[in-house]
């Protein structure tokens, strides 16, 4: 039986022209060899460290890259809250992870995250900054995901380890009458500050530093740099909302895992 060569170019043009735009990453692939060539040389041992992280990333990057086509493809706006409550899902993962020595780490982390950038994306829709399609929310949600799991994350981090070497004074503060919040307030103002200070100093110097993502994205996509100029801006708005929630909510949810009702610390959570 003779192969319809037309018919099977035309089912798989979606794979062809994927193959042809993946020339370029290929060819990138030279300062990746760069990379583990200096590793080798310099006996780092980081070779294949390196060479799993590439290939690791262009896997899930095509297969993201999937799974987004085929959700821009559906009218159904399921499909936008499904794949928005993954990231978040991945997100209080890694955040809670990341502070291992918090209990309920990940429930913490995921919830703090789910709060702040629901917030944050409500409003950007009823303020009709955006359309609720999925071109536009999800890239939106997962830029807003990242930065919140990084600052929920330091955030009940540095919370614990701040109570830990401080617990002295806490324990006095609680015997003299104090609640838990006002017994942590210092103790909670650093861990914000300390972890909403890299998100603010990233809006004072953007654009002045070096072009952030989405603003270079539009640019190389074509756009004017002024409504790439705009777009960024909302984009540097909306991260230090989703942050300043995600990360203040979590310190409220870390109260029952450090102290009893009794208004007690919870001493074996900072024995470790």
């Amino acid at each position: 039986m003779d192969l319809d060569w037309a018919a099977f170019f035309k089912d798989y043009e979606w794979l062809i022209e994927y193959l042809k735009g993946m020339v370029k990453p290929f060819a990138a692939l030279a300062v990746v060899l760069l990379a583990v060539a200096l590793s080798y040389s310099q006996k780092l041992s980081l070779e294949g460290e390196m060479i799993y992280s590439v290939f690791r990333s262009f896997l899930q990057l095509s297969v993201i890259g999937f799974v987004l086509q085929f959700i821009f493809n559906q009218e159904n706006a399921g499909w936008i809250i499904l794949a928005y409550l993954f990231m978040v899902s991945v997100a209080g993962y890694t955040a809670g992870q990341r502070a291992k020595h918090v209990p309920r780490g990940k429930y913490v982390a995921g919830v703090s995250i789910l709060a702040g950038t629901a917030i944050t994306m409500f409003l950007l829709v009823v303020l009709n900054v955006f359309p609720f399609t999925p071109r536009y929310i999800i890239p939106v949600a997962g830029m807003m995901v990242g930065n919140a799991m990084t600052v929920t994350g330091v955030t009940m981090k540095q919370l614990r380890d701040d109570i830990k070497m401080q617990l002295n004074l806490v324990e006095t503060a609680l015997a003299l009458g104090a609640t838990p919040r006002q017994a942590t307030l210092q103790q909670v103002k650093r861990a914000l500050v300390i972890s909403l200070s890299p998100v603010l100093d990233s809006c004072k110097t953007v654009g002045l530093i070096s072009l952030p993502g989405a603003m270079t994205g539009m640019i190389m996509g074509g756009a004017s740099p002024l409504e790439a100029i705009q777009l960024q801006i909302v984009v540097m708005n909306m991260m230090v909302g989703a942050a300043t929630v995600s990360s203040i909510m979590c310190t409220y949810l870390c109260w029952p895992s450090f102290f009893t009702k009794a208004y007690q610390l919870q001493t074996h959570v900072f024995s470790t």
